[in-house]
């Protein structure tokens, strides 16, 4: 099965240089273009993409109200937004994941990145750049948000200890080897813990877990736990 890719830009040319790039990979195929936030979220709804390559920066509606727009309809539940753009900033980066996004890279990326990214986001995993560290999560996720953004501490009532404690260590930026390696677990039992507190929370990926986890205070920035 190929991962189903729409693609946002306000820019035709790099449009089509993402589109000859992403169909020359036996398993992507875009399903369409879009160079404005309001046509991403109708071509969304037509093609259901698995993934949307983003832009933020566009005229009219811009990639964050398309991210915000598309990651709230439930009928787009398993399509997953990539934010892919030049203004590699704090802001765009802690606005682009409360939204909804799963990952965010910059446009300098390469071939090779942009491609790795496009598959880890498709299999459910955040995507962050060099420029989005651990750091910036800490200080934005975790910062003042409107009411809307942030979720009361009851949301983490059906989660096990076990799941709160990996939960707590993925939003820290722990991948799963190191989440394995430190509560001495098997990577596939971490998997487990991860997936059953996605279900669990109604989060879509990684990246929502980890806002999910900052926004209840289940990680908080001050903390010293490991």
């Amino acid at each position: 099965m190929s991962i189903r890719v729409l693609l946002v830009d306000d820019q035709a040319l790099l449009r089509g240089t993402f589109r000859l790039l992403i169909d020359s990979c036996a398993d992507l195929e875009v399903v369409g273009e879009a160079a404005d936030g309001r046509e991403a979220v109708e071509l969304a709804r037509t093609h259901r993409p698995d993934i949307v390559l983003m832009d933020i920066r566009m005229p009219g509606t811009d990639g964050l109200a398309a991210t915000a727009a598309i990651c709230a309809d439930p009928d787009l539940a398993d399509t997953r937004v990539l934010v892919l753009t030049m203004y590699e900033t704090d802001e765009y980066v802690a606005r682009a994941l409360r939204v909804g996004a799963s990952g965010f890279l910059g446009k300098y990326v390469t071939t090779d990145t942009l491609l790795a990214g496009i598959r880890t986001v498709a299999a459910g995993e955040a995507l962050l750049s060099p420029g989005a560290t651990r750091a910036l999560i800490t200080r934005f996720l975790s910062g003042p948000a409107p009411d809307a953004l942030l979720a009361p501490p009851e949301r983490l009532d059906d989660l096990t200890p076990r799941e709160r404690e990996v939960t707590a260590l993925a939003a820290r930026g722990r991948s799963n080897d190191e989440i394995a390696e430190e509560l001495v677990l098997s990577v596939l039992t971490v998997r487990s813990h991860i997936q059953r507190s996605l279900t669990k929370l109604g989060a879509r990926d990684r990246a929502q877990l980890v806002v999910i986890a900052y926004q209840t205070g289940l990680v908080r920035p001050e903390s010293r736990q490991p």
